[in-house]
C-alpha cells in the first residue's frame, strides 16, 4: 500500500468518527459559542466538515494565499447541511488521492498571507497536518457538545455516554 492509499484509508476511518460527531450537532445551537473568542458551532462544525477539502486543495495547488483568497466559513445552517458538506469534501478528497501521483507528495506547498509565510512543507506533511487538524477540531466540537449536555459518541472506543460507562 502506498502513501496515497494509506491517507485514503485513514481519511475513511476518521470520517466514520466525524459522521457520528456531526450527527450530534443540535440544529438549534448553531449560533452558540462557549466563549467570545471561540468559534460558534456553525463555524466549528463547518470547519470540521470542510477539512477533507484541504487534501484536495493541497493536491491540486502549490499554495494558499489568504491575501488573494480570504478564508470564509462554509455556509451551513443545520445538521443535514453540515453532514452533506462533509460527504462532498470527503468524496472529492478521496477521488483526488486516487488520481494523484505518489511523487506529488514530495512537492512543496505554502500557506501564506501575502508576504507572510505561515508554513512551507511537503504536500505529504500538509496532508498529515490536515488529518491532525480534523481530529483536533472534531475533539473541540466534542467539548462544545459536552458543554451543551449533548451525549458524545465514542471515537476510538466507547465514550462516557455509551451505555454501561
Amino acid at each position: 500500500m502506498n502513501r496515497l492509499e494509506r491517507f485514503a484509508l485513514e481519511m475513511e476511518r476518521e470520517a466514520e468518527i466525524t459522521r457520528k460527531m456531526l450527527d450530534r450537532v443540535p440544529n438549534d445551537k448553531f449560533d452558540w459559542r462557549p466563549h467570545p473568542k471561540s468559534m460558534n458551532i456553525r463555524e466549528l462544525a463547518g470547519h470540521v466538515a470542510e477539512m477533507p477539502g484541504w487534501v484536495s486543495m493541497v493536491l491540486t495547488t502549490e499554495e494558499l494565499d489568504f491575501a488573494t483568497n480570504p478564508y470564509t466559513t462554509p455556509a451551513v445552517n443545520n445538521t443535514a447541511e453540515v453532514k452533506a458538506y462533509h460527504e462532498n469534501s470527503l468524496s472529492d478528497a478521496l477521488a483526488r488521492l486516487k488520481e494523484a501521483k505518489e511523487s506529488s507528495l514530495e512537492e512543496m506547498w505554502t500557506m501564506r498571507n501575502g508576504d507572510t509565510i505561515y508554513d512551507r512543507s511537503s504536500k505529504e506533511d500538509v496532508i498529515r497536518m490536515t488529518l491532525s487538524q480534523t481530529i483536533h477540531h472534531r475533539a473541540q466540537l466534542g467539548v462544545f457538545l459536552r458543554l451543551l449536555d449533548v451525549p458524545i459518541p465514542g471515537s476510538y472506543g466507547p465514550s462516557a455516554d455509551d451505555s454501561g460507562m
